[in-house]
């Protein structure tokens, strides 16, 4: 329950304003005279995880500034998620001797694929 809580208040809006650095930039590309005059390109730069993220697809900077905390948040998830280990496995006795039978069969089915003997 306490890595819940944890992770909400990594994502929190609040938070992710506190510890961000927010800067404008002029977007280039297509989107008009408004876009290209502007300062509507925004760039965060998480201080503690170092995370940069970008947005420019808008003309709207408040609309930009929305999609980079959006991004930002879905990029701390995927940074603090807890992988689950791997443990090694060895087939069964069983799989093994189905595995056997099967490439036998298989060999067998392929043999016949050769060119015609004369008997």
């Amino acid at each position: 329950m306490e890595s819940e809580t944890q992770d909400s208040m990594l994502t929190s809006r609040a938070a992710m304003e506190r510890e961000s650095d927010v800067t404008f930039f002029i977007a280039s590309g297509p989107g008009g005279q408004h876009r290209n005059r502007n300062a509507t390109g925004v760039r965060l730069v998480h201080r503690p995880s170092g995370i940069v993220v970008t947005a420019t697809e808008r003309r709207s900077q408040a609309a930009n500034l929305e999609m980079a905390f959006v991004r930002l948040a879905r990029r701390l998830e995927a940074a603090n998620a807890v992988v689950a280990p791997r443990f090694a496995t060895r087939p069964s006795r069983a799989a093994r001797a189905e595995r056997r039978t099967t490439k036998r069969r298989r060999g067998s089915t392929k043999a016949l694929r050769g060119p015609v003997r004369d008997e």
